[in-house]
């Protein structure tokens, strides 16, 4: 098994740090501590880095970003960052939206099931990385309306948010690209960027 990242285990302690619930009993990452566990176990048995980045655990081959573990509301998520390159024998990846273009994640519920399917895990963890060891890209869809530069570099440097943007309907999308296009300057876009950035990781269009 590969190394503890002790970055990953004040994650389980205190949370990701990204809302008021942080280092309180109501955050998520608490309601779903066991699941988490048992999953960052049975990652690190499969040969993967692990890593914090964007807040979350996670695991890289040859520094290549692989898969990272969460928590939403109703279940933790073991999400790869090539998932819908994955063949799925199983049938248990989903997109995190209908837009989503190359996210694909495993919803967690119970313990038990993650010690129940630890072999169909790990053959979905080694997929990913042998798509990883061959190279293999997403071919992405061009969005009607071109994305601006500036959120094009956001959604590279942030998985999660562009995770979220690819959720949105097209229409939301629509809406945030067209307010981000519209300044001549670029520290503006940047600026309405930025603080649009928590309003997409909600899920909510621009003019929700």
């Amino acid at each position: 098994m590969n190394e503890l990242n002790p970055k990953v285990d004040l994650y389980l302690e205190d949370g990701c740090g990204r809302c008021d619930l942080y280092k309180t009993p109501e955050c998520k990452v608490h309601t779903w501590h066991k699941e988490l566990v048992a999953l960052r176990k049975i990652v690190l048995a499969c040969g993967l880095k692990e890593e914090v980045k964007w807040s979350f655990p996670c695991y890289t081959y040859n520094g290549k970003n692989v898969l990272m573990l969460g928590t939403l509301k109703d279940y933790a998520t073991l999400s790869f960052f090539k998932g819908t390159l994955m063949k799925d024998p199983y049938k248990i990846l989903e997109k995190p939206g209908k837009n989503s273009q190359a996210y694909s994640l495993i919803k967690v519920t119970d313990y038990n099931d993650v010690l129940k399917d630890e072999a169909i895990i790990k053959s979905y963890i080694f997929e990913a990385i042998d798509i990883e060891k061959a190279g293999l890209k997403v071919e992405f869809k061009k969005n009607p309306e071109p994305i601006p530069e500036e959120f094009e570099q956001k959604l590279e440097e942030n998985p999660e948010l562009k995770a979220a943007f690819e959720a949105l309907t097209p229409g939301r999308q629509r809406g945030y690209i067209i307010y981000f296009s519209a300044p001549k300057q670029s520290a503006t876009k940047v600026s309405r960027i930025e603080k649009m950035t928590a309003k997409i990781l909600s899920g909510k269009g621009f003019h929700d």
